[in-house]
């Protein structure tokens, strides 16, 4: 497989070191208001002068509003939905969390959880301002593990880069040994939470299968369901959006729970792997301008099928027992 396949969408940000910089003082001295309005003046002129970026807006665009194309209004609400959210993440690093009201929605569903002290797998999306959403989620008392990957020479930061003091939570690298399988594996087994997206793969195609999304199939990765059926541990499936200037909502869409022993390869994840992209199916239903993966998740055709993590968190699931 060749490495364009392998990567067709990048995190880095198209903005410059500087770019990020102006922002981040803009919201030091003028808060929240100054750097929208700014936003607003620099995504026109992408727009307008950088038709590739409207292009990345394309794929999911023309999918959500079929029969309207991706024009230039549509790409300009999406791409400045984008760039709210990053400001707001930089703002809840910069001046603390408590400059975002954040409703949580369906929270009573994690209390059995919490009260069993059991291990879960959080499965997330690139929908709405998920870091400073997660900023808000202390409440669970229970140590948190966050997959995250670092594009070289990305200059963007994430929220907990602004701040001072300890890691709000313990970061796995999805591109180490086995993609991380192995720390995740033993947390849940410590009853702590693993925060993972469930709408964009990592490297290899490999660990994705197809599945429909928005009328066509589109890849999605299937290694945390396989994770959960090795562990035991649910996964709950928990989405934001921007419901105001200064306010997001978070809410539980759904729990799936995954049984052990699942049939080796694809067949066997698919219909809970199905359960999270219908909810996310749904979330973009309500909020268009809420969805940001601007990269071509339909394109390729159905995934290969790879079963590398499987067998080690068979085994390990299994010595665990003994």
């Amino acid at each position: 497989m060749s490495e364009n396949r392998q990567r067709r969408w990048s995190s880095r940000s198209v903005g410059a070191r500087w770019q990020h910089q102006f922002f981040y003082l803009l919201i030091r001295l003028g808060g929240r208001w100054s750097a929208y309005l700014f936003a607003r003046l620099v995504v026109g002129w992408y727009m307008l002068l950088r038709p590739d970026l409207r292009e990345r807006c394309r794929p999911y665009l023309v999918r959500r509003f079929p029969g309207e194309g991706a024009n230039f209004r549509q790409s300009f609400k999406l791409s400045y939905a984008l760039a709210q959210a990053i400001i707001d993440r930089a703002m809840v690093g910069i001046l603390g969390p408590g400059r975002l009201k954040v409703e949580f929605r369906g929270r009573e569903k994690l209390t059995p959880l919490m009260e069993a002290r059991q291990g879960f797998i959080l499965m997330g999306a690139h929908v709405g301002c998920w870091q400073a959403a997660m900023s808000a989620i202390d409440f669970l008392g229970m140590p948190v593990n966050m997959l995250i990957t670092r594009e070289a020479g990305d200059v963007d930061r994430h929220w907990f880069e602004h701040r001072k003091g300890d890691m709000p939570f313990k970061i796995i690298d999805p591109s180490g040994y086995l993609g991380g399988t192995l720390d995740m594996i033993a947390a849940l087994k410590n009853g702590e939470v693993v925060c993972v997206m469930g709408d964009r793969t990592f490297g290899s195609e490999g660990s994705a299968l197809a599945l429909p999304f928005l009328g066509e199939p589109a890849q999605f990765p299937v290694s945390a369901y396989k994770l959960a059926s090795a562990t035991g541990a649910p996964v709950v499936v928990m989405l934001s959006h921007k419901s105001g200037p200064d306010s997001y909502v978070l809410e539980i869409a759904r729990i799936i729970n995954v049984p052990e022993r699942l049939p080796r390869g694809r067949a066997g994840v698919a219909p809970y792997a199905r359960q999270f992209v219908q909810a996310l199916e749904a979330f973009v239903g309500e909020h268009p301008y809420q969805f940001f993966n601007f990269f071509d998740m339909w394109a390729g055709g159905p995934a290969e099928r790879t079963d590398a993590a499987e067998p080690t968190a068979r085994a390990y699931a299994q010595g665990e027992k003994q």
